[in-house]
């Protein structure tokens, strides 16, 4: 399946942040399907958002926008199954959605995949999820409570991929994949999945990506294994905002103080050579050998051409020099001329 440069993520159609009114959320799918390259629009979504909810939403913008199914690749991160909610507030995940009407829970295993995989078509109304993977097992893997709990997960994990090697062997799904913020975890997969493709998430930006992580990168596009780079702003922070991989950023802390520092400078430097710091983020999350495609959410539908054409966007060289200068770059990463 050819993946797209830009895919467009939907955490904001499940309420990350803010409720969004329908009418936005259907402005920002309307402009991803307008402009979308070569005339195919892929979405980026997961049961986890919104607790299905950006699921529900991209299924009733789509129809309503009488899109064609061929027309829209659907990725679905699976492992998260949503259930209803009984608590003020959903469980899963704390202070970053709003306005819920129902809770998840994860789901790793392979009955709990395939019902995962099940619930999203449903939730997406007429049209079919072609892309899937094990969402967060980075997540699922840090719960644990001893050694024991520990392979256990790592097994359930495994289950869960048996599943989805299931599903592509009846011709159900087209790919399979992973999407974890911790690399190693991709990694360590990897090594016992055949996988079509990979989602790093919040791990490779302008402001984090350490060695190891791009020699990983170097291996799986020589293995053929398309990479794909999410959250390229960190979340948000690298463009003004307050959350840094969706935690918010206290500035009475040390950590808080050094990103806050870092951004500073980082904004001047993007001012100094006339450029966007959206424009520096993607070109440089975009542009590492063996990434092939970056994916980008936003809450403003006039900014999805914006972000579309970050693509192509050409950065200077000397910016990135000035990057290192200052140490805003690694000094192990490799400017290209």
């Amino acid at each position: 399946m050819k993946i797209p440069a830009v895919i467009f993520g939907t955490s904001t159609l499940g309420n990350l942040y803010e409720a969004l009114p329908f009418e936005v959320k259907l402005s920002i799918v309307r402009e991803c399907i307008q402009h979308a390259p070569d005339g195919i629009a892929m979405f980026d979504t997961a049961g986890k958002y919104g607790a299905g909810l950006a699921l529900e939403v991209l299924g009733q913008c789509l129809e309503q926008l009488q899109v064609p199914a061929d027309k829209v690749i659907i990725n679905n991160k699976l492992g998260w199954y949503r259930v209803p909610l009984t608590t003020p507030e959903p469980t899963f995940e704390g202070d970053v959605w709003k306005d819920l009407k129902h809770d998840a829970v994860q789901r790793i295993s392979y009955d709990g995949i395939i019902a995962c995989y099940e619930q999203g078509n449903t939730l997406l109304g007429n049209y079919q999820t072609q892309m899937v993977s094990v969402h967060d097992p980075d997540e699922y893997l840090a719960a644990a409570i001893d050694d024991d709990d520990a392979a256990k997960r790592y097994n359930d994990i495994l289950d869960a991929y048996k599943a989805l090697q299931t599903l592509k062997q009846a011709g159900k799904i087209a790919s399979i994949g992973v999407g974890a913020k911790n690399w190693r975890s991709i990694a360590r997969i990897a090594k016992d999945v055949a996988l079509d493709w990979v989602m790093i998430a919040n791990s490779l930006s302008v402001k984090t990506h350490e060695q190891p992580l791009l020699e990983f990168i170097d291996t799986l596009h020589r293995q053929g294994v398309t990479v794909i780079n999410s959250a390229v702003f960190n979340g948000g922070f690298l463009v003004g905002k307050d959350y840094y991989n969706y935690k918010l950023v206290d500035a009475s802390t040390a950590s808080g103080r050094e990103l806050l520092q870092w951004r500073t400078q980082f904004f001047a430097l993007c001012k100094q050579f006339n450029i966007l710091p959206a424009e520096a983020c993607f070109n440089f999350g975009f542009n590492i050998p063996g990434v092939h495609a970056v994916a980008v959410s936003t809450s403003h539908p006039d900014v999805v051409q914006h972000n579309i054409a970050l693509a192509s966007k050409k950065v200077p060289v000397a910016f990135w020099k000035a990057m290192q200068a200052q140490g805003l770059l690694e000094p192990h990463y490799h400017i290209h001329e």
